[in-house]
């Protein structure tokens, strides 16, 4: 416990309640001042409000650039940047998960909101006992090399058919042991029975069936992107902002990118390129800090590769599908 809390606090305990301040402010004024009434969010909103959170967290990159040092602040733009890529496939698993579930755009917000709270506790306990793993066993950097290759290979050769929620092991086994409405109830996650003609008690909401979806869904995917930013920095601090500054940006991006998500099919072998170069880098620490070789990919040569190589997959992906409209 006593490694845990040196490692994941690492800072002065200012600074982490500052980046938690400033995060609660974002989400208050999100939900408290631009969405204090339910409303459907249109493309060029979900654009205006995706800009400010990246705003955001290119601003608190630039704090922590004066902070800690230019180093520190390149490997947080390294982060900010791969975990807003890899978050992107997540955009197909959330839109067929609303689609199926009949969650119309008026209350998807909701759900998405909602969801980023649970990101902040899944991720911190993620990256925590990451930051221990690689503090005791510093060969699990090895691991997570090996991973990280293994999955940009994976990738390249990858379809994009993600499947049918029906045939989802876990949607099958949350409707067995749970009871959930037959419709939506508004933007409730949870109705008493007897006010509904169902039996007495709680019951939940398709709504709420969404929300836990979500969140398994970014557990699943953050498998992927924690070990990617681990690769970059062994810092906590800045491997967990990234990962919330991104998803915050990402999930304010959604109702924009969901409409368009097509024309980024050429990204994920950009994507692939950039897991392998990061999983060579990751192993090429240890085998720095072991003293086996004396070779390393600057920090600076790491972020201008991953932001050349995701710059390059955005930009062939929109001329190779201008052609293309919304299937």
């Amino acid at each position: 416990m006593e490694l845990l809390t040196t490692l994941f606090i690492g800072y002065p305990v200012w600074v982490w309640a500052m980046f938690f301040t400033f995060v609660i402010g974002l989400l208050a004024f999100d939900l408290g001042v631009l969405h204090k009434e339910q409303h459907e969010i249109s493309v060029a909103e979900s654009l205006k409000l995706s800009a400010f959170y990246i705003a955001m967290g290119l601003l608190f990159g630039a704090w922590l650039w004066w902070y800690k040092g230019s180093t520190a602040g390149m490997e947080y733009l390294t982060g900010y940047l791969i975990e807003k890529s890899l978050s992107m496939d997540n955009v197909f698993v959330i839109a067929l998960i609303f689609s199926s579930l009949g969650i119309p755009r008026l209350y998807q917000h909701r759900v998405l909101f909602w969801g980023i709270l649970g990101v902040i506790v899944l991720r911190a306990i993620m990256i925590g006992l990451g930051a221990v793993l690689v503090a005791k066993y510093q060969g699990i950097l090895v691991l997570f090399g090996l991973f990280l290759i293994f999955t940009g290979i994976k990738m390249l050769f990858s379809d994009d058919e993600h499947g049918s929620l029906e045939d989802n092991k876990f949607y099958k086994w949350l409707r067995s042991k749970m009871r959930f409405t037959p419709g939506l109830h508004e933007q409730k996650f949870w109705v008493r029975g007897e006010d509904h003609q169902l039996s007495k008690g709680w019951w939940a909401t398709p709504l709420f069936l969404a929300l836990i979806l979500v969140e398994t869904a970014d557990l699943v995917f953050a498998v992927d992107s924690i070990p990617a930013i681990f690769a970059i920095t062994q810092d906590p601090f800045i491997v967990y902002t990234s990962n919330i500054f991104a998803i915050l940006g990402l999930r304010a991006l959604y109702f924009a990118l969901a409409a368009m998500v097509h024309r980024f099919h050429y990204l994920k072998y950009a994507l692939s390129v950039v897991l392998v170069f990061i999983g060579v880098k990751v192993g090429l620490v240890y085998f720095n800090q072991t003293g086996l070789i004396d070779f390393k990919i600057p920090t600076a040569l790491s972020l201008g590769v991953t932001f050349g190589l995701l710059l390059a997959g955005v930009l062939y992906s929109l001329w190779k599908t201008r052609d293309q409209s919304p299937t």
